[in-house]
């Protein structure tokens, strides 16, 4: 397929092909540049790495609908957005810096050699000053650190691991997104209130960084509060028939089935599990439950009538009522029809928080970005009073458990939010040990 064909189809818009040309040059910037890929005229390009094919498709197909109306707004057309419900009033509907905000897309595939060769692009090709996307935490660890390397900002979007801001963070990195960990210490105590605490689970888990540490969290959580776990079994990434991993469940005396897994892998589990009558069991004199402790609307939508009644945590819902939320929702619903998803959210905040931390510090220097977004506290922006922790540039916000609704009223009202679950019950020290391991290093400006 030729690199017309591929911008054509929307795969690469950087010319970048999976796997080629990883090797990092020495040295990114020119003698002409304070840093990498300083802008010098009158625009500035930010580059979009979604999976636009994959088991996260539709999720990435959500994000780079996110990051067009921000350019938009940031670039001052359109109603604004969330510029009007920030608590930070710096940006101005003037582009950043009075710089027009351009950008380039990649595709991720889903695949972390592709998702470093797209962002490669974007940074040597395309001259992007700031990297932000995917769905897959594989990926996102992936391209944080190549960022690292060539001295620009990554601005993750939907990563879901531990060790995003763990073991593997970076000084050039930053996560709005919440963590396995806080999926645990939210989801936990609801499940032990309606299900009980004398609980046997078994795990089916996505065998990448974000299973394993969704699995660690979710796990200790329960067990914690007396749940015992029967087994852990891990499961490839885009196994599509998931029926010779739910056969042996039916062997064991568990009686919760935990599916780690997300985007297509879940709805096909989900839907496999729900097959083989699991919902429908009763052991150990208990009504036999599933748990999908990270899904969201995308998810619910192809689980169908299966998601109904499934607890669940979120990082986002459309259907939130603060001010932040409303706004983001009528801008994105006007401009695309239907209400957008947690990626949406979390890649449209993002690409705001990036803007208005440049705006703050006067200069798209990494570097003095770093420095703006460490201990930053905002508001307004649909999850309530956050903090980006400077120890290890992670945002820490309320969490939001969720279930399948038993009664949709639409295509898009699939989910009922439980319970909030307050920034203070899912915060945990910078050193705890799900997170030990890493070092953010310093920041690199190229």
């Amino acid at each position: 397929m030729s690199k017309t064909d591929l911008t054509r189809r929307g795969v690469l818009r950087t010319g970048a092909v999976a796997g080629a040309g990883l090797a990092l040059p020495t040295i990114f910037t020119s003698g002409a540049h304070a840093f990498t890929n300083e802008p010098m005229g009158g625009t500035v390009t930010l580059g979009f790495n979604v999976p636009q094919s994959g088991a996260y498709a539709d999720e990435g197909a959500d994000e780079l609908r996110a990051y067009q109306l921000a350019v938009e707004h940031l670039n001052g057309e359109g109603d604004g957005g969330m510029l009007n419900t920030f608590s930070s009033k710096t940006l101005e509907g003037n582009g950043i810096l009075g710089k027009k905000v351009e950008f380039v897309t990649g595709d991720t595939q889903t695949k972390s050699d592709a998702a470093r060769a797209s962002a490669k692009s974007m940074i040597e090709k395309d001259g992007a000053v700031m990297i932000t996307g995917g769905s897959s935490s594989g990926v996102a660890v992936a391209v944080q650190g190549l960022c690292q390397e060539a001295g620009v900002i990554f601005m993750s979007g939907l990563t879901h691991s531990n060790d995003t801001t763990g073991k593997d963070k970076k000084a050039n990195g930053f996560r709005h997104f919440f963590n396995a960990y806080m999926s645990g210490a939210a989801l936990a105590p609801v499940l032990a209130a309606r299900y009980g605490a004398d609980r046997k689970a078994y795990h089916l888990t996505a065998d990448y960084t974000w299973g394993w540490t969704q699995e660690e969290s979710i796990a200790a959580a329960t067990e914690a509060l007396g749940w015992e776990t029967v087994n852990k079994v891990r499961t490839p990434l885009g196994a599509g028939d998931f029926s010779s991993y739910i056969t042996p469940v039916l062997q064991t005396d568990a009686d919760v089935l935990i599916l780690n897994h997300y985007g297509g892998d879940m709805v096909n589990s989900l839907t496999n599990a729900v097959q083989f009558g699991l919902r429908e069991k009763m052991v150990n004199g208990k009504q036999f439950e599933i748990v999908v402790p990270l899904f969201s609307r995308l998810m619910a939508r192809g689980a169908g009538e299966n998601i109904k009644g499934i607890l669940g945590s979120t990082n986002w819902h459309w259907s939130l009522t603060d001010e932040g939320s409303k706004a983001f929702v009528k801008s994105f619903g006007t401009k695309y029809g239907f209400p957008p998803s947690q990626a949406a959210h979390t890649c449209y905040v993002q690409t705001l928080l990036y803007a208005d931390a440049v705006a703050r510090a006067g200069s798209f220097n990494p570097c003095a970005v770093v420095e703006a977004l460490e201990g930053f506290e905002f508001d307004g922006l649909g999850n309530g009073k956050t903090l980006y922790r400077a120890e290890d540039h992670q945002c820490f916000k309320d969490v939001l458990v969720v279930r399948g609704k038993e009664n949709p009223t639409s295509e898009f009202d699939l989910l009922e939010i439980v319970e909030i679950t307050p920034a203070a019950q899912v915060t945990y020290p910078a050193d705890h040990p799900m997170f030990a391991g890493g070092a953010l290093g310093d920041c690199n400006a190229g």
